[in-house]
């Protein structure tokens, strides 16, 4: 198990987020590249989007890279890219590209994929 994943739990540990509305969601695909790794930068993703109500999943790339996927309000899932592209003291995210998914019905978890 690795070290993250000892702390933080498994994606199964993922605590419910009540679903949002799926005529007024939207679902975004990121790939942030940068310091996003042996950082915290999922945990960071993952607890910033359940505070703010967020499903979906983030999960580390053999690249170096971090993908994810972003569902919730328009206006929330726009604030939860700016704190993402902010970073902080460790993370620093230095190319951040988004796409448009089609919303998942019934979604009400906000999971670190492995």
């Amino acid at each position: 198990m690795s070290f993250w994943k000892n702390i933080f739990g498994s994606s199964e540990d993922a605590e419910p987020i009540e679903p949002v509305d799926t005529e007024n969601a939207i679902r975004k695909a990121g790939r942030a590249v940068g310091r996003v790794q042996g950082v915290g930068f999922r945990f960071f993703v993952q607890s910033t989007a359940k505070s703010l109500g967020i499903t979906g999943w983030v999960k580390n790339m053999s690249d170096g890279s971090v993908t994810m996927e972003l569902q919730g309000e328009p206006q929330t899932v726009e604030r939860l890219i700016a704190k993402i592209k902010r970073g902080n003291d460790w993370i620093v995210v230095k190319e951040f590209e988004l796409s448009d998914l089609p919303v998942v019905k019934g979604e009400n978890k906000f999971a670190i994929k492995y």
